[in-house]
């Protein structure tokens, strides 16, 4: 009998913030696909990173990651070990994202599926759907989505709240709002098996969702359906993922993430995102005791590129080696641009800076949080150069930890905080620091003092 994998194609890396124990791959060869299909986890995550680039190269890299998982399924099969794939398109719970780019490539490799489903809600961050219509909360009022700052983004902007008429904003008319398939809340609490069982020819349907409950309840069915040979693909956030994995409780507590901390050591705080909400968040922590602020004018990284990151190691060393953790931000004005090439050309530039930043941290680093989606993709895949880690669990609900490897050349174990950019309130950000910088005592101190031969 075929084992029932979830394989979740994750736009940024920032999915797997309500799940634990599983890996997450940053490169997707048949080989490294195949150590995910071959884990013990019921799920795992190819960070694919589609968010930070355009429609075309997304669907190239998402094309390419289907194309070798086809291959690695067939490998499996051969060697005695079959594999039914559950396959989630996991993007952002404010609708941002290259839909339906990427799940049409997914149905052209990986099909036929009977249906598609959207499925935002990520609770953890207070989002949720109610009569087919996406909200977020803000300031404990319920917003609908097209209302926010997330609806105004210059690449993934739009106009409509209600999932229906999303759904035809975004496929240009080519899925009409009245043919999608509505499962609202008295259907996702109650019996829709036969209903389920009834999709064909990918049938692109909607869910209402207000608690992590009604998602169980939905996921039960589903995973019923699919056991009775239905295809079902998922446009979700990650709460859907919850369900689909049914996961016990993480294995350590969220308040006990410090102990991971290497030899108690200072850490460094990289800030990429530029949603309001980072900005607010940036402002709570930057009060807090033991940080030392270092801002990145991003209008200088291309005519000064070098001097630039020379400065900036440079204030980090500094920081690192007197027991303070480093917050390296990049200047808080958004920019605007005359063309989404631009702006994600000038995004590509600015990452570009961030990574060489955390190749050039110190040695004896004690942790690493990074905050926004893009940023910590790019973190992981470059910066730390891990072809695969694992999750430990949350810091924070919405806030992943994973370790880098034993074996890793520069930094053994390190912890590091994949943050995203839109969670959590104004002291959320303060909050994860605090739970890993407990107060440096001399002994410490002089721990980082005497590895200071080992920064380069």
């Amino acid at each position: 009998m075929a084992e029932t994998k979830i394989i979740v194609l994750d736009d940024d890396p920032t999915g797997s913030q309500t799940v634990h124990s599983c890996l997450l791959l940053t490169r997707w060869d048949v080989t490294t696909i195949t150590e995910g299909l071959s884990d013990q986890a019921p799920l795992f995550f190819i960070l694919t990173n589609t968010r930070g680039m355009d429609a075309p190269a997304a669907a190239d890299v998402t094309r390419e990651v289907c194309v070798n998982l086809k291959r690695a399924l067939a490998d499996m099969e051969a060697s005695g070990r079959p594999i039914n794939p559950l396959v989630v398109s996991r993007s952002d719970s404010t609708l941002r994202g290259h839909y339906p780019v990427e799940t049409d490539v997914i149905a052209e490799e990986l099909g036929p599926f009977d249906a598609h489903f959207l499925v935002p809600a990520f609770f953890e961050g207070g989002r949720f759907t109610k009569d087919s219509t996406h909200y977020l909360m803000v300031d404990g009022a319920p917003v609908p989505v097209h209302e926010t700052e997330f609806a105004r983004d210059s690449v993934f902007g739009y106009q409509y709240s209600y999932l229906p008429d999303y759904v035809e904003e975004k496929t240009r008319g080519l899925i009409q709002a009245g043919d999608v398939e509505r499962f609202q809340l008295n259907d996702v609490r109650g019996d829709s098996l036969a209903r389920l069982l009834s999709l064909e020819n990918n049938r692109c349907c909607v869910v209402d969702s207000e608690t992590q409950e009604d998602l169980n309840h939905f996921c039960r069915q589903l995973m019923t359906a699919a056991g009775m040979g239905k295809r079902f693909l998922f446009r979700s956030a990650a709460s859907l993922l919850t369900a689909l994995a049914n996961l016990p409780p993480q294995p350590v507590k969220a308040e006990s993430m410090g102990n991971y901390v290497r030899n108690g050591n200072p850490g460094a705080v990289i800030v990429g995102s530029h949603v309001q909400k980072t900005t607010q968040q940036l402002e709570v922590l930057l009060r807090c005791p033991g940080v030392t602020p270092i801002e990145v004018d991003v209008d200088n990284i291309a005519s000064d590129y070098d001097g630039l990151l020379e400065s900036v190691s440079e204030k980090i060393k500094s920081a690192h080696f007197t027991g303070n953790t480093a917050v390296v931000f990049t200047s808080r004005v958004e920019k605007t641009f005359a063309s989404q090439s631009e702006r994600l050309e000038f995004g590509i530039l600015v990452s570009d800076f961030l990574i060489d930043v955390v190749r050039n941290l110190p040695e004896s680093l004690g942790f690493l949080i990074s905050k926004g989606g893009i940023t910590s993709n790019d973190v992981l895949s470059k910066g730390l150069n891990l072809r695969t880690s694992r999750v430990v669990g949350q810091i924070l609900p919405g806030c992943s930890v994973v370790r880098c490897p034993a074996s890793h050349g520069r930094y053994p174990d390190l912890p590091v905080v994949i943050f995203p950019g839109n969670v959590g309130d104004a002291s959320a950000l303060a909050e994860a620091y605090q739970r890993l910088a407990s107060p440096q005592d001399d002994g410490a101190a002089t721990s980082v003092r005497e590895t200071a031969g080992e920064v380069h």
